[in-house]
C-alpha cells in the first residue's frame, strides 16, 4: 500500500497521477475505516482527498502554509502529515485534535474550529512573507458554506485590495456557485492560468507603461473577462480585486494537481473555484451527505450506523418542540439560527412554519441584529446560537439588543464543555461575558421542563437580551411533555434540599449532580448540606444568598469559568459583609480543556457527581 510509505507529504511529490489516485483511495479507505470506529466529522473530509493531497504535491509544506477554515475536510491533510497512526485517536483524549492545531503539527500553521477565519490568517502570512522577504506561499482552503460568515467577506475584501500574493481555494461542495461548463470554459482556464499567457500579459503591460492608453486598454480587457467569468460565478471575486480561476473538478487529481501547478508562480490575489462532492468515494456518504457529515459509529462495510440510545430528550429536541408549541401559540414568535438548524432543533419549526423559520447562514453577528430588528418592529425571535459561536456575536448582544432594551430571547445550546470537539467548541465563556451587559437576563435550566418554561417566560420578557443557556447532551428525563407551561418568576431560585452548615448554590443542570452527591452525603453519614438551583445568574435571587448568609461554607457549581460567573457574582455580593460565609467555587478553571468525552470533562473539572460528593465530605467535617 502506498499510505503506509507515506510518512510526509515530501513522500508524494514525485509520485504519479496514476498513484496519486491510488493514494486518494487509500486514504479514502483509511479514513472510513476510523472513523466507523473512533466517530468524527466525515462526508467533507472524503470530499476534499484529492484536493489536499494536489495541494500537499504542489505547494512546499509545511515552508509553504495552507491554512483551513473550520476543518471539518482536514482529515486526509492530518493522515499524509506524519499523523497516520495518530488518527485513529482523532478527537480522543490523548489523541489528536478534529481539527488543525498548531501545537500539534508544524505542518497546522493556524488552528481553526469556527468558520470564516482563513482568508485573514492566510493574508496575515502573506504579508509577513512579503515583510520578511520570504519565499513562503499562503494558501487559503474554504468551504463554500463558510462564505456565508462575514468575516471571510472582510478577509476578500482587503485581500483584493492588498495585492497580496495570496490564492484562496474555495472548495464549493454543495454547488452553491453555479458551475461553468464546455469546451470553452476549460480552454479559458487552460489559458488564463498558463505560465506563457500571464509572461505574455506582464510584457505587454511593461510596454505601455503607465498612462492613459495601458488603463485603457486594462479597463476593456477586464471587462470582457468579466463578461466571460461570471458565467462561472467569479464575477464577484473579480470585482474584490482576484482573479478567478474555474470551477475545476476538484474531485480529479491530475486536474487538480495541473491547475495548482499553473497558479503556484502566479502572484497577487487569486481564487481557484473547487467543485467536489461530499462524502465522495464512500456510496453511503455520496447518498446522504447532510446525515454523514458526522455520521457516528458504523459498519464501515455496509454503512449501517450504530443507533444511539438516548436515556432521555435531548435538550435540542426540547427546544425544537418548544419552539414550535410556542409559535402555535403566538404569530409574532419566529425563529433564527446562523446555520444550526438542524443541530439546535429548530428544524421543526422549519417543518411546522416556514414561513417563521430563518436559516441565515453562518453569521451569527447578523442573527443577533437581524433579531434586534424583529424585536423592533414587534415581532418575538427566538435566536439560537452554540454558546462558543455567540462568542461572535458579543458587540451586536450590546449594542444592538441590550443598548436598546430589545426583547430578544438568545438561547445558547452548547453551553459548558462539549466533550469531542474540544476547545473550540466549549460554551465555557458565556456567563462571564454576559452577566456584565445592562438590561440583560441570564438563566440556566436545570432539567427539560425548566428549559420549556423558561423559553415559555421568555415571551414575557419587556426588553433586554433574555439568554437561555443549555448544555449538550440529554435532560435528566423528567416528565416536559404533557406538562402545561408555566411562568417562573425572573430572579428566583429554588431549594432542593434542606440542610445545615454548608449551602450549595449550583447553576443549570450541574445541581442535579450536586443534590445527587448532597443525598448520598445524607445517606452516610446522616446529614446533608443545603441545596439549592438558582436558575438564574441575573438577576440573582438575594433572598437565596441571605439565607445561607449563616452557613459557614458556600460552595458554587456551575458548568462555565469560574472567573466572572456564578463564583464572582456570590464573592460580590458578600465582599460588604463584616461576617461572611466562606466562599468557593467549582467551575471551569482558567485553562482550555482538551477533547474527551464529557464525562471527563466533567470530572476534569471536579463537576461530576463523584467529585462533588468528595468535596463535600472535606467541607462538612471541617
Amino acid at each position: 500500500m502506498l499510505l503506509e510509505k507515506v510518512n510526509s507529504p515530501a513522500d508524494i511529490r514525485k509520485f504519479s497521477n496514476e498513484q496519486l489516485k491510488q493514494l486518494c483511495a487509500e486514504i479514502r479507505d483509511y479514513m472510513v475505516k476510523c472513523c466507523a470506529k473512533n466517530p468524527g466529522h466525515l462526508g467533507s473530509s472524503l470530499g476534499a482527498v484529492e484536493l489536499i493531497v494536489g495541494l500537499h504535491a504542489v505547494y512546499n509544506t509545511p515552508k509553504d502554509k495552507l491554512i483551513f477554515d473550520v476543518g471539518h475536510q482536514a482529515y486526509a491533510h492530518k493522515i499524509l502529515t506524519g499523523r497516520r497512526d495518530a488518527f485513529k485517536r482523532n478527537r480522543t483524549r490523548d489523541g489528536i485534535s478534529g481539527f488543525p492545531k498548531r501545537d500539534e503539527s508544524p505542518y497546522d500553521p493556524f488552528g481553526a474550529g469556527h468558520s470564516s477565519t482563513s482568508i485573514s490568517a492566510a493574508l496575515g502570512f502573506a504579508e509577513a512573507a512579503r515583510l520578511t522577504g520570504s519565499k513562503e506561499r499562503a494558501v487559503a482552503l474554504v468551504g463554500d458554506g463558510a462564505l456565508t460568515g462575514g468575516l471571510a467577506w472582510e478577509g476578500l475584501n482587503n485581500a483584493g485590495s492588498s495585492k497580496a500574493d495570496l490564492l484562496v481555494v474555495l472548495n464549493d461542495n454543495n454547488m452553491s456557485i453555479d458551475q461553468a461548463t464546455g469546451g470553452l470554459h476549460d480552454y479559458l482556464l487552460h489559458v488564463t492560468s498558463s505560465n506563457l499567457y500571464n509572461k505574455v500579459k506582464g510584457q505587454i503591460w511593461n510596454r505601455l507603461g503607465e498612462g492613459k492608453l495601458r488603463d485603457w486598454v486594462q479597463r476593456r480587457v477586464m471587462d470582457t473577462k468579466s463578461n466571460l467569468v461570471r458565467v462561472s460565478g467569479g464575477a464577484i471575486f473579480e470585482s474584490l480585486g482576484f482573479r478567478y480561476f474555474g470551477p475545476i473538478d476538484g474531485n480529479d487529481i491530475e486536474q487538480v494537481t495541473e491547475t495548482l501547478r499553473r497558479l503556484r508562480d502566479l502572484k497577487g490575489p487569486r481564487i481557484l473555484h473547487v467543485i467536489t462532492q461530499k462524502g465522495k468515494g464512500y456510496a453511503p456518504a455520496e447518498a446522504d451527505p447532510t446525515t454523514w457529515h458526522a455520521p457516528g459509529r458504523f459498519d464501515p462495510v455496509t454503512g449501517v450506523q450504530q443507533k444511539t440510545v438516548y436515556p432521555a430528550a435531548r435538550y435540542q429536541d426540547v427546544f425544537g418542540a418548544t419552539l414550535v408549541e410556542l409559535a402555535r401559540k403566538d404569530p409574532k414568535v419566529v425563529g433564527v439560527t446562523p446555520a444550526m438548524a438542524t443541530g439546535c432543533g429548530m428544524h421543526l419549526l422549519e417543518q411546522a412554519f416556514p414561513e417563521r423559520f430563518f436559516d441565515v447562514g453562518i453569521e451569527e453577528e447578523h442573527a443577533v441584529t437581524f433579531s434586534a430588528g424583529l424585536a423592533a418592529a414587534g415581532m418575538k425571535p427566538f435566536c439560537n446560537i452554540y454558546s462558543s459561536f455567540a462568542q461572535r456575536a458579543y458587540d451586536e448582544i450590546v449594542h444592538d439588543v441590550a443598548l436598546q432594551n430589545l426583547p430578544v430571547v438568545l438561547c445558547f445550546d452548547r453551553a459548558g464543555l462539549v466533550g469531542e470537539d474540544g476547545a473550540t467548541h466549549h460554551g465555557c465563556f458565556d456567563l462571564a461575558a454576559y452577566r456584565s451587559i445592562p438590561n440583560t437576563v441570564i438563566a440556566a435550566p436545570r432539567n427539560e421542563r425548566e428549559l420549556k418554561n423558561l423559553m415559555y417566560t421568555g415571551l414575557s420578557q419587556q426588553g433586554g437580551p433574555y439568554i437561555i443557556r443549555y448544555p449538550r447532551g440529554c435532560g435528566e428525563g423528567v416528565d416536559w411533555k404533557e406538562v402545561p407551561f408555566e411562568n417562573l418568576p425572573i430572579g428566583k431560585g429554588e431549594k432542593l434540599l434542606d440542610g445545615k452548615d454548608v449551602a450549595v448554590l449550583a447553576l443549570g443542570p450541574v445541581a442535579n449532580r450536586a443534590l445527587e452527591a448532597a443525598l448520598r452525603h445524607k445517606t452516610d453519614y446522616w446529614v446533608a448540606p443545603s441545596v439549592y438551583d438558582m436558575r438564574w445568574l441575573k438577576p440573582l435571587d438575594t433572598s437565596i444568598l441571605e439565607e445561607v448568609s449563616r452557613c459557614r461554607v458556600i460552595l458554587t457549581l456551575e458548568d462555565g469559568a469560574l472567573k466572572g460567573g456564578l463564583y464572582s457574582a456570590v464573592c460580590e455580593y458578600f465582599a460588604g459583609y463584616t461576617d461572611a460565609p466562606i466562599v468557593k467555587g467549582l467551575g471551569i478553571p482558567d485553562k482550555f480543556i482538551a477533547q474527551d468525552t464529557q464525562k471527563a470533562q466533567w470530572a476534569e473539572c471536579c463537576l461530576d457527581t463523584e467529585s462533588i460528593y468528595g468535596i463535600l465530605v472535606d467541607l462538612m467535617k471541617k
